[in-house]
Protein backbone atom coordinates (compact mmCIF):
# COMPACT_ATOMS: atom_id res chain seq x y z
CA UNK A 1 0.00 0.00 0.00
CA UNK A 2 1.14 3.74 -0.82
CA UNK A 3 2.01 5.21 2.73
CA UNK A 4 3.75 8.33 1.24
CA UNK A 5 4.92 10.11 -1.95
CA UNK A 6 6.56 13.37 -2.71
CA UNK A 7 5.97 14.99 -5.70
CA UNK A 8 9.13 17.14 -7.40
CA UNK A 9 9.70 18.80 -11.00
CA UNK A 10 12.33 17.26 -13.19
CA UNK A 11 14.71 20.16 -14.72
CA UNK A 12 18.56 19.22 -14.59
CA UNK A 13 18.77 22.97 -13.51
CA UNK A 14 17.44 21.71 -10.13
CA UNK A 15 21.38 20.18 -10.28
CA UNK A 16 23.78 23.81 -9.18
CA UNK A 17 26.23 22.29 -11.38
CA UNK A 18 24.13 22.04 -14.66
CA UNK A 19 22.55 25.26 -13.44
CA UNK A 20 25.71 27.32 -12.74
CA UNK A 21 25.11 30.76 -12.19
CA UNK A 22 21.62 30.41 -12.08
CA UNK A 23 21.62 27.83 -9.76
CA UNK A 24 20.41 30.61 -6.75
CA UNK A 25 16.85 30.63 -8.63
CA UNK A 26 16.47 27.27 -7.85
CA UNK A 27 17.30 27.39 -3.79
CA UNK A 28 13.67 27.46 -3.00
CA UNK A 29 12.81 24.74 -5.25
CA UNK A 30 15.63 22.44 -3.89
CA UNK A 31 14.96 23.13 -0.11
CA UNK A 32 11.06 21.99 -0.88
CA UNK A 33 12.30 18.95 -2.65
CA UNK A 34 14.46 17.93 0.36
CA UNK A 35 11.78 18.50 3.02
CA UNK A 36 9.22 16.59 0.43
CA UNK A 37 12.00 13.75 0.76
CA UNK A 38 11.89 14.16 4.35
CA UNK A 39 8.28 13.19 4.55
CA UNK A 40 9.30 9.99 2.50
CA UNK A 41 11.82 8.76 5.04
CA UNK A 42 9.36 9.89 8.34
CA UNK A 43 7.20 7.04 6.52
CA UNK A 44 9.68 4.47 6.95
CA UNK A 45 8.49 2.53 3.78
CA UNK A 46 9.79 -0.96 2.82
CA UNK A 47 10.16 0.24 -1.02
CA UNK A 48 10.78 3.34 -2.87
CA UNK A 49 9.66 3.80 -6.50
CA UNK A 50 10.89 6.69 -8.32
CA UNK A 51 8.34 7.46 -11.04
CA UNK A 52 9.20 9.80 -14.16
CA UNK A 53 8.59 10.97 -17.83
CA UNK A 54 10.78 9.17 -20.03
CA UNK A 55 11.71 8.98 -23.91
CA UNK A 56 11.01 6.26 -25.80
CA UNK A 57 14.54 4.51 -24.94
CA UNK A 58 13.97 5.35 -20.98
CA UNK A 59 10.76 3.44 -20.41
CA UNK A 60 10.32 0.63 -18.00
CA UNK A 61 11.64 -0.37 -15.13
CA UNK A 62 15.41 0.33 -13.61
CA UNK A 63 17.04 -1.50 -10.46
CA UNK A 64 18.47 0.07 -7.59
CA UNK A 65 21.96 1.18 -8.65
CA UNK A 66 21.50 2.00 -12.26
CA UNK A 67 23.72 4.88 -13.16
CA UNK A 68 22.61 8.34 -14.12
CA UNK A 69 24.77 11.38 -16.05
CA UNK A 70 24.59 15.03 -16.60
CA UNK A 71 27.04 14.68 -19.33
CA UNK A 72 24.49 15.53 -22.04
CA UNK A 73 23.66 19.23 -20.23
CA UNK A 74 27.52 19.75 -20.24
CA UNK A 75 28.59 18.64 -16.98
CA UNK A 76 30.66 15.84 -15.87
CA UNK A 77 28.09 14.62 -13.12
CA UNK A 78 26.89 11.00 -12.56
CA UNK A 79 24.34 9.67 -10.23
CA UNK A 80 22.90 6.24 -9.03
CA UNK A 81 19.76 4.94 -8.12
CA UNK A 82 20.63 4.23 -4.72
CA UNK A 83 23.66 2.12 -4.04
CA UNK A 84 25.34 -0.60 -6.25
CA UNK A 85 23.98 -4.43 -6.52
CA UNK A 86 24.74 -7.14 -8.12
CA UNK A 87 21.33 -6.75 -10.00
CA UNK A 88 22.02 -2.67 -11.22
CA UNK A 89 21.51 -1.96 -14.79
CA UNK A 90 23.59 -1.69 -18.10
CA UNK A 91 20.82 1.19 -19.26
CA UNK A 92 21.72 4.60 -18.40
CA UNK A 93 18.58 6.57 -16.14
CA UNK A 94 16.64 9.08 -18.62
CA UNK A 95 16.92 12.42 -17.48
CA UNK A 96 14.03 12.81 -14.61
CA UNK A 97 14.99 9.80 -13.11
CA UNK A 98 18.45 11.10 -13.01
CA UNK A 99 17.52 14.31 -11.37
CA UNK A 100 15.49 11.89 -8.50
CA UNK A 101 18.85 9.91 -8.41
CA UNK A 102 20.25 13.06 -7.85
CA UNK A 103 17.93 14.58 -4.94
CA UNK A 104 18.26 11.55 -3.27
CA UNK A 105 21.96 11.22 -2.77
CA UNK A 106 21.61 14.92 -1.79
CA UNK A 107 19.25 14.06 1.36
CA UNK A 108 21.54 10.55 1.92
CA UNK A 109 18.83 8.48 1.14
CA UNK A 110 19.61 5.19 2.89
CA UNK A 111 15.61 4.33 4.24
CA UNK A 112 14.75 1.54 1.90
CA UNK A 113 15.31 -0.10 -1.63
CA UNK A 114 14.98 1.75 -4.15
CA UNK A 115 13.50 1.17 -7.98
CA UNK A 116 12.85 3.58 -10.87
CA UNK A 117 10.43 3.49 -13.67
CA UNK A 118 10.56 5.75 -16.94
CA UNK A 119 6.90 6.49 -18.11
CA UNK A 120 5.84 7.76 -21.66
CA UNK A 121 4.54 10.88 -21.37
CA UNK A 122 1.66 9.85 -23.90
CA UNK A 123 0.47 7.17 -21.50
CA UNK A 124 -3.57 6.85 -21.18
CA UNK A 125 -4.77 7.88 -18.12
CA UNK A 126 -6.56 4.62 -17.32
CA UNK A 127 -3.13 2.64 -18.15
CA UNK A 128 -1.59 5.21 -15.77
CA UNK A 129 -4.16 4.28 -12.96
CA UNK A 130 -3.03 0.50 -13.71
CA UNK A 131 0.47 0.92 -13.27
CA UNK A 132 -0.21 3.20 -9.78
CA UNK A 133 -1.98 0.21 -8.66
CA UNK A 134 0.51 -2.39 -9.51
CA UNK A 135 2.91 -0.22 -7.56
CA UNK A 136 1.17 -0.03 -4.57
CA UNK A 137 0.83 -3.37 -4.49
CA UNK A 138 4.48 -4.22 -4.24
CA UNK A 139 4.93 -3.86 -1.27
CA UNK A 140 3.22 -3.09 2.41
CA UNK A 141 4.79 0.26 2.79
CA UNK A 142 5.32 1.78 -0.59
CA UNK A 143 6.60 5.28 -1.51
CA UNK A 144 6.79 6.94 -4.60
CA UNK A 145 9.05 9.95 -5.19
CA UNK A 146 7.13 10.90 -8.58
CA UNK A 147 9.20 13.18 -11.10
CA UNK A 148 7.72 15.72 -13.34
CA UNK A 149 6.84 19.02 -14.44
CA UNK A 150 4.08 21.27 -15.38
CA UNK A 151 3.08 23.38 -18.06
CA UNK A 152 6.36 25.01 -19.97
CA UNK A 153 4.25 27.64 -21.82
CA UNK A 154 4.38 30.12 -18.90
CA UNK A 155 5.74 33.38 -20.58
CA UNK A 156 7.27 34.40 -24.47
CA UNK A 157 10.28 33.38 -23.25
CA UNK A 158 9.71 29.73 -22.14
CA UNK A 159 10.43 26.67 -23.88
CA UNK A 160 6.63 26.26 -25.72
CA UNK A 161 6.04 30.18 -25.98
CA UNK A 162 3.21 31.74 -24.13
CA UNK A 163 0.16 29.82 -23.65
CA UNK A 164 -2.87 31.62 -21.81
CA UNK A 165 -4.53 28.08 -21.03
CA UNK A 166 -1.09 27.29 -18.75
CA UNK A 167 -1.57 29.14 -15.79
CA UNK A 168 -4.89 28.37 -15.14
CA UNK A 169 -3.63 24.91 -16.24
CA UNK A 170 -0.79 24.87 -13.54
CA UNK A 171 -2.91 26.43 -10.74
CA UNK A 172 -5.02 23.27 -10.85
CA UNK A 173 -2.60 20.77 -11.02
CA UNK A 174 -0.81 22.49 -8.28
CA UNK A 175 -4.25 22.74 -6.24
CA UNK A 176 -4.92 18.95 -6.95
CA UNK A 177 -1.33 17.88 -5.78
CA UNK A 178 -1.90 19.66 -2.62
CA UNK A 179 -5.18 18.18 -1.93
CA UNK A 180 -4.84 14.69 -2.95
CA UNK A 181 -7.69 15.70 -5.28
CA UNK A 182 -7.35 11.81 -6.80
CA UNK A 183 -10.56 12.55 -9.60
CA UNK A 184 -9.01 15.72 -10.51
CA UNK A 185 -5.71 14.46 -11.13
CA UNK A 186 -6.99 11.42 -13.24
CA UNK A 187 -9.23 14.34 -15.01
CA UNK A 188 -6.05 15.73 -16.20
CA UNK A 189 -6.55 15.95 -20.14
CA UNK A 190 -3.73 14.05 -22.11
CA UNK A 191 -3.94 16.16 -24.92
CA UNK A 192 -4.17 19.67 -23.31
CA UNK A 193 -1.17 18.82 -20.96
CA UNK A 194 1.26 17.67 -24.29
CA UNK A 195 0.29 20.84 -25.92
CA UNK A 196 1.44 22.66 -22.66
CA UNK A 197 4.42 20.47 -22.90
CA UNK A 198 3.77 18.86 -19.00
CA UNK A 199 5.22 16.51 -18.45
CA UNK A 200 4.31 15.63 -15.16
CA UNK A 201 1.06 14.32 -16.59
CA UNK A 202 1.27 11.14 -17.17
CA UNK A 203 3.22 10.12 -13.55
CA UNK A 204 0.92 12.39 -11.52
CA UNK A 205 -1.93 9.74 -12.71
CA UNK A 206 0.30 7.35 -11.96
CA UNK A 207 0.09 8.42 -8.22
CA UNK A 208 -3.46 8.58 -8.33
CA UNK A 209 -3.72 4.95 -9.42
CA UNK A 210 -0.94 4.17 -6.39
CA UNK A 211 -3.25 6.19 -4.01
CA UNK A 212 -6.71 4.16 -4.49
CA UNK A 213 -7.95 3.51 -1.04
CA UNK A 214 -5.62 5.27 0.78
CA UNK A 215 -6.06 8.21 3.53
CA UNK A 216 -3.23 9.98 2.58
CA UNK A 217 -3.71 13.74 3.01
CA UNK A 218 -1.31 16.58 0.76
CA UNK A 219 0.94 19.30 1.40
CA UNK A 220 1.92 22.11 -1.27
CA UNK A 221 5.14 22.75 -0.51
CA UNK A 222 6.18 24.96 -3.77
CA UNK A 223 4.55 26.37 -6.67
CA UNK A 224 6.68 28.95 -9.18
CA UNK A 225 7.31 28.98 -12.92
CA UNK A 226 10.89 29.79 -13.00
CA UNK A 227 12.24 30.55 -16.90
CA UNK A 228 8.63 30.26 -17.79
CA UNK A 229 7.88 26.48 -16.79
CA UNK A 230 5.49 25.75 -13.95
CA UNK A 231 7.24 23.13 -10.92
CA UNK A 232 5.18 21.68 -8.40
CA UNK A 233 6.82 20.24 -5.23
CA UNK A 234 4.13 18.81 -2.62
CA UNK A 235 4.00 15.93 -0.34
CA UNK A 236 1.39 13.08 0.60
CA UNK A 237 1.11 11.19 3.71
Amino acid sequence: MLVSAAVCPCPPLLVPEVAAGAAPEMDAARAACSDALGVLAAARPDLLVVVGPAEQSGRGSFPQGTRGSFRGFGVDLDVRLGPATDNSGERELPPSLAVGAWLLERTGWADAPIEGLGIGEALAPERCNDVGREIGARAGRVALLVMGDASACRTVKAPGYLDERAAPFDAEVARALGATDLPAIRALDPGLAHELKASGRAPWQVLAGAAENTALSGSLLYEAAPYGVGYVVAAWS
